[in-house]
């Protein structure tokens, strides 16, 4: 689990009421297993969703296409004049910046750099919105649910 993604007590009623859902939509009782059920419908967990909108803010913002205070918090690391000549830079990674208390992994700035990051390149560098959508819910979905 990423360092930043310790927020499962936020998360955990949203993740019941769609574990809730997910039931009454497949006809389980309530003491199933949900797991089964989030895979057929090809539904996320509240982490993957979360995760999936940030990965799109970022696509967005790399493409010119999200508000200009998205585009801010996103710096490529090859337009950091001392990190020219990084690996990183060649390979279009996004700067990660450091946060000072554990709490601060969180924000936008330093979450959403991270997760992009974490993407493979044939995910990250493809030309349209949906077919990034597509190929980043078919990757997070095995991330979360396996198979």
């Amino acid at each position: 689990m990423p360092y930043w993604q310790d927020y499962h007590s936020s998360t955990a009623p949203l993740q019941r009421v769609l574990n809730s859902a997910a039931r009454l939509v497949c006809g389980l009782r309530p003491r199933d297993y949900v797991t089964e059920a989030l895979i057929n419908l090809h539904w996320l967990p509240v982490t993957g969703r979360i995760e999936f909108k940030l990965c799109v803010l970022v696509y967005k913002s790399l493409n010119g296409i999200a508000p200009s205070y998205i585009d801010d918090m996103i710096q490529p690391v090859s337009t950091l004049q001392r990190q020219v000549t990084l690996r990183s830079a060649t390979i279009n990674d996004l700067f990660v910046p450091r946060a000072r208390l554990r709490f601060g992994e969180r924000a936008f700035s330093i979450a959403a750099p991270f997760l992009w990051n974490s993407l493979p390149a044939e995910t990250r560098n493809v030309a349209t919105l949906e077919t990034f959508k597509k190929k980043l819910k078919t990757f997070m979905f095995y991330k979360h649910l396996g198979d």
